[in-house]
């Protein structure tokens, strides 16, 4: 199948993290030269890249965390002095922080524990997204691909802050797609449910258990499930999507 990605170039934030590194490889499998965003762990990112070069015949690492002044400039100045531009963007980094603890009523937790989570998570997406776009008006084409997360539809526990984020990727394409009226390019976000992560692991077995009990499907969401939505949409086999989330929850 002609995913239509043969030679265009992909950023892929969050690279690193099991969703991220997923997404990388789909791209890259389609023919995609590949720059594997990451915050922390260079030697990781460093190592995709090798794998993913030798699989399309060019990727590179480049330095993407989230909160660190100029890091999106620097991360999409990398990609356009090597290869021109940017065809498609897929965010799927995000900081960790501002999980409210168990017994401490929303209104008790300090401005400073998740103002910076709130304001640097979406200041991230917002300045990536401006930064992608002129290369894609000039080419008439783009796709941005957004990871967002079922928690921004039907919340959990604790996590205000971080459905307050997630739900402000929808906010963000429902309107732009509109300021991209006629340019041939698309936005969307991809919303995982529960995914099968390393991070699942520390959770104890009956939890997963009545998880994938609670999942018309009968097994939780892979980290390939989601690259795959993100690869369709974040290709040209998406011709006229736009301005929409994509649940891959199993149904839930």
């Amino acid at each position: 199948m002609d995913f239509g990605l043969e030679g265009r170039t992909v950023l892929v934030t969050g690279a690193t993290g099991a969703i991220g590194h997923a997404v990388a490889q789909a791209f890259s499998a389609h023919g995609a030269k590949v720059a594997v965003g990451y915050a922390h762990d260079k030697d990781a990112a460093r190592a995709l890249a090798t794998q993913l070069g030798a699989l399309a015949g060019d990727a590179l690492a480049v330095r993407c965390r989230i909160g660190e002044p100029g890091a999106q400039e620097n991360a999409v100045r990398t990609v356009c002095e090597a290869w021109g531009r940017v065809d498609v963007l897929v965010d799927a980094a995000m900081a960790s922080g501002a999980l409210r603890p168990s017994g401490v009523p929303f209104e008790e937790l300090p401005r400073q524990e998740w103002a910076p989570f709130v304001t640097d998570n979406l200041t991230h997406t917002l300045r990536l997204t401006q930064l992608v776009l002129p290369g894609m008006r000039q080419a008439s084409w783009g796709r941005i691909v957004l990871v967002s997360s079922l928690v921004a539809r039907i919340g959990k526990p604790g996590r205000e802050f971080y459905g307050t984020v997630k739900s402000g990727l929808g906010g963000l394409l429902s309107s732009l797609m509109w300021d991209l009226h006629g340019t041939g390019i698309l936005v969307n976000t991809v919303s995982p449910g529960l995914t099968d992560t390393p991070a699942l692991a520390a959770l104890p077995p009956q939890h997963r258990l009545a998880q994938e009990s609670a999942t018309p499907t009968g097994r939780l969401t892979t980290p390939a499930d989601v690259a795959a939505a993100a690869l369709f949409l974040g290709s040209a086999m998406n011709g006229n999507i736009t301005g929409q989330d994509i649940p891959v929850t199993g149904g839930r």
